[in-house]
């Protein structure tokens, strides 16, 4: 395969992990525009955000077993069309039901491409140069991605209705496609692998109740009842996933690549690095336009800072990594991911007293949002190397899904925790004025409504008052939760790291099919261990 080839079929899977990404946080901005047009409610509002890695998340395993099956290139293709279709689907929803079906659609062709996109690096790239480079490159398009969806979401909003943000990824899947058939290389798989659709149930039924028990505990009222009944199936769940993969010849996912200390140091710190990024953009946004007053295409300039740092750190990442190693760019990105979140709430005394931090000096934002991109980008270069070069060939899907999880998994707790954190601190501690509506309690964008309906000289300016302190105390709360995740990540993955590989162990070889795990294991087709 020539050069030029090799990197044209990178262009092209980055441009379909761009489409993924840029899909998880399109709607940070335009949310404030949907929700009063679809009338959507405070719960909704977050299941529209979370539908979309809540069901990705569930099927990346899955899609990842199905690629080694049917050929990774037919599951980027198929991938593409699917989210082709989910695409035009939201873009025409017509009620906030609606729209959280199709962004469950959209996250079935997500989970379809995602694990073959980096496969398709993988089978590529054969120098170990070029395929650091090419994995810096892939690892950036996350970051790059998810700063650039506010920013896509504000700019279309400025001239279309809120649809256009999911009807702009049509031209992008259509070009995808043809290049994809031209350009990715083929291989019809093993068909002989089995796909287990079960096991994808069983951890979607862990994650939905995890995520609705989350959910619930964080509303004014929760019902106790249901916090139980949502735990119980959410552990009933993954108890019975895991159950099921340590029985099965051909699992989901293979608990043993977990034991080598430099792949799950990966999985950690690309998980932690996405549950500070989704976290941040996601609290950040809604402070720029419903406090700050922000235009969605302000806001969505604005974050788009992480994009200035992630871009070239991944890259330069990615070329380093054969001199310096995985373990000071993980633990130096996370380390600056944290730093970077420190910084937007600014170092200057202020209103709110923790650290004496003040949300109000904007001054510090966009610097911080660079330095949050540099962490993040090197971070998850290095995770996306120590997962994947230390997998065995032959579980490349595998390998790939896995990683993938942890990053699907760390924007959902990122946006489920500090999101659901940041709306159940504004209500407990918001101090309404005597007078105002009770419903002002429910969020900042309830409060903003209800002060809009308030007739003159009745008390909106001290609703509107008292509504922004609240949300700037969760604000400040949510973003120093994220720093101290941050912090403790780093920690976790330098002690891993520290730890020494697995030592080679053989295994009887069936003649079928012998292959030398990353790990040194020499695995079996039919070895519950492979």
């Amino acid at each position: 395969m020539s050069s030029a080839k090799r990197w044209w079929i990178l262009v092209t899977v980055s441009a379909g992990l761009l489409l993924i990404s840029v899909d998880m946080t399109v709607l940070y901005t335009a949310l404030p525009t949907l929700t009063e047009e679809l009338s959507a409610d405070a719960s909704q509002k977050l299941w529209i955000i979370n539908a979309y890695p809540l069901v990705m998340a569930g099927l990346l395993l899955g899609a990842g077993t199905l690629g080694d099956r049917v050929g990774h290139k037919r599951m980027f293709l198929i991938g593409l069309t699917l989210f082709g279709v989910a695409s035009l689907l939201a873009a025409f929803a017509p009620s906030p039901g609606v729209l959280i079906g199709a962004r469950a659609f959209l996250a079935v062709g997500a989970a379809a491409m995602m694990p073959a996109t980096l496969s398709l690096i993988r089978i590529t790239f054969d120098d170990e140069r070029e395929r650091g480079i090419a994995i810096g490159v892939w690892g950036t398009m996350s970051v790059f991605g998810m700063a650039m969806g506010p920013i896509v979401g504000g700019l279309l909003l400025e001239h279309f209705w809120w649809g256009s943000v999911f009807l702009i990824n049509v031209p992008v899947v259509l070009v995808s496609l043809v290049a994809a058939a031209l350009l990715a290389p083929g291989g019809s798989g093993n068909p002989d692998k089995p796909w287990d659709l079960l096991a994808s149930v069983q951890i979607m039924a862990g994650l939905v109740g995890t995520v609705y028990a989350i959910k619930e505990l964080t509303k004014p009222a929760p019902q106790p009842l249901h916090v139980v009944l949502a735990l119980l199936v959410a552990a009933a769940g993954f108890w019975l996933f895991i159950r099921r993969q340590r029985g099965m010849a051909h699992p989901l996912i293979d608990f043993a690549l977990l034991r080598d200390p430099r792949i799950m140091a990966g999985v950690a710190a690309a998980g932690l690095a996405m549950f500070a990024d989704a976290g941040l953009q996601l609290v950040l946004t809604q402070r720029l336009q419903l406090v700050l007053g922000l235009s969605p295409l302000s806001a969505g300039l604005l974050v788009a800072a992480v994009a200035v740092g992630a871009l070239p750190a991944g890259v330069i990442g990615g070329a380093l990594l054969h001199r310096v190693g995985t373990r000071p760019l993980l633990v130096g990105g996370l380390l600056l991911t944290g730093t970077g979140a420190l910084l937007t709430l600014g170092m200057t005394p202020g209103t709110v007293p923790f650290l004496g931090l003040d949300p109000d000096h904007s001054a510090w934002i966009t610097p911080g949002l660079v330095v949050v991109g540099v962490g993040a980008g090197l971070a998850m270069t290095a995770a996306s190397a120590a997962i994947i070069s230390n997998a065995p060939k032959h579980r490349a899907g595998m390998a790939a899904s896995v990683e993938e999880v942890s990053y699907e998994l760390g924007s959902l707790s990122g946006v489920a925790i500090l999101g659901s954190l940041l709306s159940a601190l504004y209500t407990a501690t918001v101090r309404l004025p005597e007078g105002a509506p009770e419903s002002a309690r429910e969020g900042l964008d309830q409060a903003i409504a209800a002060a809009g309906e308030l007739p003159d000289g009745q008390g909106a300016d001290a609703l509107l008052t008292a509504a922004h302190q609240a949300f700037d105390h969760g604000y400040t709360a949510t973003l120093l939760i994220a720093t101290v995740v941050l912090v403790g990540g780093a920690a976790l993955t330098a002690r891993l790291l520290s730890r020494p590989a697995p030592a080679p162990v053989v295994t009887a070889t069936p003649a079928d099919e012998p292959a030398v795990s990353g790990t040194g294991h020499l695995v079996t087709k039919g070895d519950p261990t492979e």
